[in-house]
């Protein structure tokens, strides 16, 4: 994810990818989204990421709730710059 991009914007282009993939009958779970999408989050989201990994069932997290908790923590930034 490059930095300047909100939250938003990056989960609307990696549900794009994923709506194509589906289309042309790729299995995409959504376990795998989350994992893939917490693996390429830029680097001031890796605390963010390890306390998400730690607190709460990977297997069982919707994309929906990682992109809301997500951007509750982006906007705890945009308060403090």
């Amino acid at each position: 994810m490059k930095i300047r991009k909100g939250v938003s914007e990056y989960f609307s282009r990696v549900l794009s990818v994923v709506n194509k993939m589906r289309i042309y009958r790729e299995q995409m779970h959504d376990v795998t989204m989350v994992e893939k999408i917490l693996r390429s989050l830029s680097e001031k989201f890796n605390y963010i990421v390890c306390s998400i990994e730690e607190s709460k069932d990977i297997d069982k997290l919707s994309v929906d709730k990682l992109e809301s908790s997500l951007i509750v923590h982006e906007q705890k930034f945009q308060r403090h710059t």
